[in-house]
């Protein structure tokens, strides 16, 4: 089965595609939020390695889950609609289930500080909630979080380590810090083996393009694609570490499969450029486009953290994990698969259109 990671993995690391093989090969994996950006793109490389995936989210509109996402692996996985925030269906759900990718939480910034106790509820006690059930039901599974360069806040443009001081500059960072410190407690206390990625800017198909809430870098790509001017506010000169979508689902197979990230929290990073550098690149592999600055608005202003660049030393020296697509590589790609399918990402999907043949779908991850 077709996939864009595989197929690099068979080109450049042959070896490494074989162990992930052969660890994934018929294992129950179950993603929350798994209908959304990088779960989805999670799920069909797992079906490439053989695993039985079950896919778990609320499909709540506006946090970009989306059923044209799985098309390519749609009859090879099982979905179940459900919340996180219900502890009745995580109780079953995680029976019998050998790992647990925990990506299901809310992203926006903005959103969490006009909304505060939503971003409580999915980002924090349902993160304590899920793990109730692992040590209820489940205590062997392995769960990898996906945690967030939100929990550090303004770092002064320096790289950041593990070790970096956090102070978020917003409720969902601080939400995400004990969405993540519950985990690491239960690996420490309860031998529920589970570990944190924190993950930084990340964009590729199947990230929802209704808002830019939830990720600028997509949003940008989406104006280029309908012909608008692209508005950045500040200067532009805000530097953000950017990974493809690809990357980030590698390293999360990765650490799954590795003990040796037991009870740690690792940063992932890629390239850093400030996103007037991004949007420039994104117009010249566009062949055409254009930009102006505009002044921040006062809600976003209040919680720009201002410049984040990763060091991802420390995974990348335990596992050898580094990110293999350039930010050029992945906006044409990125490109290339919203002109294709852009009816089902642009608004509703119009009633009456008949699902892609899957064979006409890049793969994705």
């Amino acid at each position: 089965m077709g996939s864009f990671l595989l197929e690099t993995l068979r080109t450049e690391e042959p070896e490494r595609l074989a162990a992930l093989a052969e660890f994934y090969r018929d294992k129950r994996v179950m993603i929350t939020g798994g209908m959304g950006f990088i779960g989805s793109n999670l799920a069909i490389v797992l079906v490439g390695l053989g695993a039985r995936v079950l896919i778990v989210d609320s499909m709540i509109p506006e946090y970009g889950g989306n059923t044209f996402n799985i098309e390519p692996v749609r009859d090879r996985v099982q979905v179940n609609i459900s919340d996180v925030r219900d502890r009745t269906s995580m109780n079953y759900l995680v029976q019998d289930q050998d790992l647990l990718f925990n990506l299901a939480g809310t992203l926006s910034h903005v959103d969490s500080m006009r909304d505060p106790f939503t971003d409580l509820e999915i980002n924090c006690v349902s993160q304590l909630s899920i793990l109730e059930s692992c040590r209820l039901f489940n205590p062997r599974i392995k769960v990898v979080f996906a945690g967030t360069r939100g929990q550090y806040g303004r770092t002064s443009g320096k790289p950041v380590t593990e070790d970096t001081p956090m102070r978020p500059v917003d409720v969902n960072g601080i939400n995400n810090i004990a969405g993540e410190a519950y985990h690491l407690l239960y690996n420490d206390v309860y031998g529920i083996r589970a570990c944190s990625l924190r993950m930084t800017n990340t964009f590729g198909p199947r990230h929802q393009m209704r808002h830019h809430r939830q990720g600028v870098l997509n949003w940008f790509l989406r104006q280029l694609i309908d012909g608008e001017k692209i508005r950045l506010y500040g200067t532009g000169t805000q530097v953000r570490d950017i990974n493809y979508v690809s990357d980030v689902v590698e390293a999360l197979l990765i650490a799954m499969a590795d003990e040796r990230t037991n009870g740690e929290a690792f940063n992932l990073g890629g390239e850093p450029l400030s996103l007037k550098e991004f949007v420039e690149l994104a117009i010249e592999v566009n062949g055409s486009g254009e930009y102006e600055l505009i002044p921040f608005p006062p809600e976003a202003k209040v919680i720009e953290p201002g410049d984040y660049i990763a060091d991802y030393s420390k995974f990348q020296k335990l596992t050898g994990w580094r990110p293999r697509v350039s930010v050029r590589e992945g906006i044409r790609r990125t490109l290339e698969y919203y002109r294709s399918y852009k009816d089902w990402y642009w608004g509703e999907h119009p009633a009456g259109v008949p699902p892609c043949p899957p064979d006409r779908i890049p793969w994705g991850a």
